[in-house]
């Protein structure tokens, strides 16, 4: 941007993570509603935490009571919704923290996006798989009976798309797996990283 220039400033990324004692990466959630992306990465972040490391959870709701309030449910607003959560992402990152981002995010070019702001070797895309049924029968914030009473239009997976991951790092079956199993799943698959 036009007079806009970078401030370079003494402590940087590296300063940071030798201070936390960790290399901070960004684990993205994504699924339909009531797949278990919050549950699970609540799960994920407790087990880091108890391992001495530092974590935050970006969660789609909590993040639209603040920073994306202003932003409705249509696929412009929802790209957006995601790109402002890349670059927060991106700067939690920059100070070492383990990011645990839990978003529908139902667009493949928007998470793609998202890798590519974070950087690939910081990204990893869970896909916490089940069906419209499962979800619908768990159903925990009641969305999927005000789609069918049709109180709630553009709801993903029902008269919104949800496109399926193409590559992710880890699929979660939430269908069969238990909340204990999926974490235990991300935690080993993750430890490399640790």
């Amino acid at each position: 941007m036009k007079n806009i220039v970078w401030q370079t400033l003494t402590i940087d990324r590296q300063d940071r993570e030798k201070l936390l004692k960790q290399r901070p990466f960004l684990l993205w959630f994504t699924g339909l509603s009531g797949s278990g992306k919050s549950t699970i990465a609540n799960g994920v972040a407790y087990m880091l935490h108890s391992k001495g490391k530092l974590t935050y959870i970006l969660d789609g709701d909590n993040v639209r009571h603040g920073l994306n309030k202003d932003l409705g449910f249509s696929q412009v607003a929802r790209e957006e919704n995601i790109r402002r959560i890349a670059e927060v992402s991106k700067l939690f990152l920059d100070c070492g923290v383990i990011v645990l981002a839990a978003f529908i995010s139902p667009y493949k070019k928007d998470r793609d996006l998202c890798r590519k702001l974070v950087g690939e070797e910081n990204f990893v895309e869970i896909y916490t798989k089940a069906t419209i049924e499962v979800c619908e029968q768990r159903d925990p914030k009641g969305h999927y009976r005000k789609v069918r009473e049709g109180k709630l239009k553009n709801f993903t997976g029902v008269d919104a798309p949800y496109e399926i991951p193409v590559a992710p790092e880890i699929v979660l079956d939430t269908g069969d797996m238990g909340i204990n199993e999926s974490v235990e799943k991300v935690m080993v698959m993750i430890r490399d990283r640790l």
